[in-house]
């Protein structure tokens, strides 16, 4: 059994106002918890796993093909993979989440 702390100083900013804690991974599934600040955006992206979400704190407006969809904590969402999304606070309040990957998702590299 492998138990990862749900540490900050493990965040990695992924871009400006977003950051990832990589949790444990198993054979067929990750988990990441992420961190976003008020007005921050995750740019569209895609990725071929399937992505299964809860916020826990603060509301998510994720867009996925040109419409927004407003994610309140204690929702839980699904994204497909290969599903273009882009994600964006636009609250007051930081937004806290975790996501769950499949297959597992190590943390992506933003710059690139």
């Amino acid at each position: 059994m492998e138990v990862r702390p749900d540490a900050d100083d493990a965040a990695v900013e992924a871009v400006d106002g977003v950051r990832l804690t990589q949790g444990a991974a198993g054979d067929e599934t990750s988990i990441q918890r992420f961190v976003i600040d008020p007005g921050a955006t995750v740019p569209e992206h895609d990725h071929p796993h399937e992505q299964v979400g809860v916020i826990t704190e603060g509301d998510l407006t994720f867009v996925v093909d040109g419409e927004d969809r407003v994610v309140e904590a204690g929702d839980t969402y699904v994204i497909p993979g290969d599903e273009p999304h882009a994600a964006r606070n636009d609250g007051d309040e930081v937004v806290v989440g975790y996501d769950i990957f499949s297959p597992p998702r190590p943390n992506p590299d933003w710059g690139e």
